[in-house]
C-alpha cells in the first residue's frame, strides 16, 4: 500500500513549507534581534533556496541510486539540525549558516514524496497524488500564518523554529516506520556521470521553457507569501501582525487547495501547458493589483487569488513525468527542483535589491516581473 508510505514522506514537505515562510511574519523582529535591515534579512533567508538548489543534483542522484528511505532520513535529520541552529542564532551570520544547513535538509522534502509516487504510480495516478502532495506539504504555510503570528507575540520568533525541529522528529519517525527499502536497479554510470545527467536533462531543448517557468515560479510563492506578503500588510497597509497573519492565511489555504483544484481542471479540460501559462499570468496580475490600496477585504481576495493561480504551477510536474524514462524520475524531478529554488534564491536576493530602493511595493514588483517574462519564455521556447 503507498498511501501511509507517501503520506510520510509528505510531513517533511509539510516542515519545509513552514520552516522557509517563517519569515513572513516576523521579518521585524527578525531583523531587530539580529541586528540587520529588512533588506539585508532578505539576502540572509536567499541563501536558504541558493543551498536547496545547489543540493538538488546529489539528491536527485542518491534518490535514484539508494532510494527514498535512506535520503528521507538523512536529509530529515539535517533539516532538525538546521531548525535548531536557527532557533539559537544570535547573530546574522549565525542565522546564515542555519538557511545554508535548512536548505540541503529541506532540498529532498518534495522530491522524496515525488520521486516514490513516480516509481509506485502510472503516469494518471501520478498527476491525481502530485497535486495532493503538494496540498498537503503546502499545509504548513498555514502554521506560518495566524498560528505563528500569535507564537511570536507570546513566545518570539524563535519558538516558532522550535516548533518546525519537533515538526521534522515527527516525520522522521513516521518515515522511518512506514517507507519500505527497496533496491534500486544496479547503476550503469559513475556518480559523476549521474550528477552530469541531471545537468543535460536541465539543459535539454524541449524543457527549456518549462525550466524558465520553473526558475521564476516558485520564487513567487516564496516571495510574496513567505518574506514580503508581512512587510507589505504590516509597513505599508498599516496592519497588525495577528491581522496580517489572517490575510495571508488566507493566501496559505489558496495554497493549500489550489493543487488539487489544478489537478481537477486539467483533467476535466486538459491544456496543460496552457494552464500553465495563465495560472502564472493570472497571479502576476493580482499581486499587481495589491497596488490599488484598496479595502482590506480586496488584499485578502487578492492574495487568495493568487495562492489559487500560482498552485497551477504543480502542473509542471504532471508535464514533466509525461517527457521523461520512470527510471531517470528523480534527476528530473530534481533537475526541475533546481530551478525552482536556484529562481527562488536569485529573485530573492533581486527584491532586497529593490526594496532597498523602494521598500516592499519595489519587492513585490520584481515577481510581477519575472512571472511574466516566465509566461513570454514558455510559449516561445517550450516544445511539444
Amino acid at each position: 500500500m503507498f498511501v501511509l508510505p507517501l503520506l510520510a514522506l509528505t510531513l517533511g514537505h509539510v516542515f519545509s513549507n513552514a520552516i522557509r515562510t517563517l519569515p513572513a511574519v516576523a521579518a521585524d523582529v527578525l531583523s531587530r534581534d539580529l541586528g540587520v535591515s529588512a533588506q539585508e534579512l532578505a539576502a540572509i533567508t536567499g541563501a536558504f533556496p541558493a543551498a536547496f538548489a545547489l543540493a538538488m543534483i546529489p539528491v536527485g542522484v542518491a534518490l535514484d541510486r539508494y532510494g527514498v528511505r535512506p535520503v528521507a532520513l538523512i536529509l530529515l535529520a539535517i533539516a532538525a539540525l538546521g531548525a535548531g541552529l536557527a532557533a539559537l542564532a544570535p547573530s546574522a551570520p549565525a542565522m546564515v549558516l542555519a538557511q545554508v544547513v535548512l536548505g540541503v535538509g529541506c532540498s529532498g522534502m518534495l522530491m522524496c514524496p515525488m520521486t516514490f509516487a513516480a516509481r509506485a504510480l502510472d503516469a494518471p495516478r501520478f498527476g491525481l497524488w502530485s497535486g495532493l502532495v503538494q496540498a498537503i506539504g503546502n499545509s504548513g504555510m498555514v502554521l506560518t500564518a495566524s498560528p505563528l503570528a500569535w507564537l511570536i507575540e507570546v513566545e518570539g520568533w524563535r519558538a516558532g523554529y522550535w516548533a518546525c525541529l519537533a515538526l521534522a522528529a515527527l516525520a522522521a519517525g513516521a518515515v522511518a516506520t512506514t517507507v519500505p527499502s527497496w533496491t534500486p536497479a544496479a547503476a550503469t554510470r559513475s556518480v559523476l556521470g549521474d550528477a552530469r545527467e541531471v545537468l543535460r536533462i536541465a539543459a535539454s531543448p524541449r524543457l527549456r521553457g518549462l525550466m524558465a517557468m520553473a526558475f521564476v515560479s516558485f520564487g513567487a510563492v516564496l516571495g510574496v507569501r513567505g518574506l514580503w506578503g508581512g512587510p507589505w500588510l504590516m509597513e505599508v497597509r498599516g496592519l497588525p501582525r495577528i491581522e496580517a497573519g489572517h490575510l495571508l492565511l488566507g493566501c496559505t489555504l489558496a495554497l493549500v487547495a489550489g493543487p488539487a483544484i489544478a489537478g481537477w481542471v486539467v483533467s476535466r479540460f486538459g491544456q496543460v501547458k496552457r494552464l500553465i501559462v495563465l495560472g502564472h499570468a493570472v497571479a502576476a496580475l493580482l499581486v499587481l493589483g495589491l497596488f490599488l490600496r484598496g479595502p482590506v477585504w480586496l488584499d485578502a481576495a487578492l492574495l487568495v487569488g493568487f495562492g489559487l493561480a500560482i498552485s497551477f504551477q504543480v502542473l509542471c510536474f504532471s508535464l514533466l513525468r509525461g517527457l521523461v524514462r520512470q527510471e531517470e524520475a528523480g534527476r528530473a524531478l530534481s533537475a526541475m527542483n533546481m530551478f525552482f529554488f536556484g529562481g527562488a534564491a536569485v529573485l530573492q536576493w533581486l527584491s532586497g535589491a529593490a526594496a532597498w530602493m523602494g521598500g516592499a511595493g519595489a519587492a513585490l514588483l520584481t515577481f510581477v516581473a519575472a512571472l511574466l517574462l516566465g509566461c513570454l519564455l514558455f510559449v516561445r521556447w517550450q516544445q511539444d
